[in-house]
């Protein structure tokens, strides 16, 4: 039995996001974005050698959770994104060919590139969960439009 739930709220729009983004703050904006998705968690995730590291962490079940823990690339959906340099949707790793060719317990995931401001490979935005989730058409452009921008509010909160 999957732990999404069946609906999501409305779609988030870019709007709105921004809005959250300036106003509450990277984690609060990161669970603006999961209200669109069925996942359970929403993350910014940086390449770091061999492992993506987790920045920030959206756990729809736990709002106590802003961090997870680094993930091996070879285990991380992400390395398919930063490999392929594209946006990535796995709707079943059961069931999805190139899905195979990560060893994780994710079984649902949409992630998109991070790019830091020189245009090199940071990390990844995505959507997760352990569980089958429900098919649901995703905004992948709003994703890859706050990407940046989640990057960039990262970057001056670490200054």
């Amino acid at each position: 039995m999957a732990s999404s739930p069946a609906h999501p709220s409305p779609r988030p729009d870019l709007p709105t996001f921004r809005h959250v983004l300036q106003h509450q703050g990277v984690h609060a904006a990161l669970g603006y974005l999961n209200q669109g998705t069925t996942h359970r968690y929403t993350g910014v995730f940086r390449f770091d050698g061999q492992h993506s590291r987790n920045l920030v962490l959206f756990d729809r079940y736990d709002a106590r959770v802003r961090h997870g823990q680094a993930v091996p690339l070879v285990e991380a959906f992400c390395s398919l994104v930063g490999s392929q340099r594209e946006s990535l949707q796995i709707l079943n790793a059961f069931t999805d060919p190139l899905a195979q060719q990560v060893d994780t317990l994710v079984v649902s995931y949409c992630g998109v590139v991070i790019y830091d401001t020189q245009g090199q490979l940071y990390g990844t935005l995505c959507h997760y969960d352990f569980d089958l989730c429900q098919q649901i058409p995703l905004n992948l452009q709003l994703l890859e439009v706050a990407a940046p921008l989640l990057y960039e509010t990262l970057q001056r909160a670490a200054m």
